[in-house]
């Protein structure tokens, strides 16, 4: 045989090696955060059926795959699932259908650190824990007691040969004590110092901190939002995403100096589900954080957002709350709600516009 021939299979049978061996220590992770879910008492009128049962699936139809298509979704429950009476505004309890079209939808952890996770005090929050343990949905920000906090927490994600410790925080519970022996994760330097600490020391490729925060209803961010993203980065967090303003505020994406490191830095992701329907408060923002994973180093290759609309009954010719991506609505709906997306599409447009290239909104078919 060819001596040339030989070598040259034996060059490429080398590189086909060192390829698949690149392949095997190459791991992509695509998360996907979600804002607000919400029920007031319009949500709750439209979801009753005719036997007294409640149905929240129609809510997620349009938005299921994409969803579904993340290799993991968050969002934020921002109401208890604590049983009868059901009700909205302002001690908000939804009826466990709630909790099934979410998970249906392809969410598979909850966010509970937020200022209505008491609601229907410890019982309600109890309550809320166990069906969300039953329906195996992971859960953040919540525990019955010191054990089960130390126990859960930090949280660490591990999918796709990643492993990501996830940390949530809220400012407050609408002035509700926590009564013992609960634990509600509140923004407190030290204790998140502590767990930070932790969490790295459990070794991750990426932190992330989801931080209930802001003035609700103002686009801009506070001098405090701010000042604690500044902080928290500088503590070693990789990525924030914020909720609590029910309406979308800037996304950033920060560059370390002399590195290939970047930082997502989300605000507020708006709302995702609710009975809000003012100026801004009508949709939010689905965002994909794309994470790789290669010779031990991760890093966020993209941050895509979707904007997504919630269409209401009566008025949109839907039987039932709608989440819509808010680029694609259908066709034939009438002008004033064609009005009202247009105008979200523009406000939301505006305010996150950037030079950024890897800050990219996404279109669906």
């Amino acid at each position: 045989m060819n001596i040339r021939f030989i070598f040259i299979c034996i060059l490429l049978a080398t590189a086909t090696n060192v390829a698949a061996q690149a392949v095997a220590h190459l791991s992509r992770l695509d998360i996907l955060f979600a804002g607000d879910l919400m029920q007031h008492e319009s949500q709750l009128n439209a979801a009753r059926q005719s036997d007294g049962t409640y149905s929240y699936s129609p809510c997620y139809s349009k938005i299921k795959e994409y969803v579904s298509s993340a290799d993991v979704a968050v969002a934020n429950l921002e109401t208890t699932i604590a049983g009868k009476p059901y009700g909205g505004y302002p001690m908000f309890c939804a009826p466990d259908s709630f909790l099934y079209a979410a998970r249906d939808a392809g969410f598979d952890i909850m966010l509970l650190a937020n200022n209505h996770c008491l609601d229907r005090g410890r019982r309600g929050a109890l309550r809320t824990l166990a069906m969300l343990d039953s329906l195996k949905i992971e859960h953040i920000g919540v525990y019955r007691d010191s054990t089960d906090r130390a126990q859960r927490y930090p949280y660490i994600l591990e999918e796709r040969g990643m492993k990501i410790a996830l940390l949530n925080y809220t400012y407050g519970t609408n002035g509700i004590p926590v009564p013992a022996p609960l634990i509600v994760n509140l923004i407190d330097k030290p204790t998140m110092e502590r767990d930070i600490a932790a969490a790295r020391n459990m070794r991750p490729d990426a932190i992330i901190v989801c931080i209930h925060w802001g003035d609700e209803f103002t686009h801009q961010t506070s001098k405090q939002q701010r000042e604690l993203t500044d902080w928290l980065l500088a503590q070693g967090v990789d990525h924030i995403i914020g909720n609590h303003p029910h309406v979308i505020q800037p996304f950033e994406l920060r560059r370390e100096a002399n590195s290939l490191a970047r930082h997502a830095v989300v605000y507020s992701l708006g709302n995702l589900i609710s009975g809000m329907y003012a100026r801004g408060r009508d949709g939010g923002a689905l965002v994909t954080l794309k994470m790789q994973k290669f010779g031990g180093t991760t890093r966020l290759l993209r941050m895509k957002y979707l904007l997504t609309w919630v269409a209401r009954p009566m008025r949109d010719g839907v039987k039932n709350f709608e989440i819509w991506p808010a680029a694609t609505a259908p066709q034939n709906i009438p002008a004033v709600t064609r009005e009202k997306i247009n105008e979200f599409l523009d406000d939301s447009r505006k305010l996150l516009e950037s030079e950024e290239t890897y800050v990219k909104e996404e279109l669906l078919p």
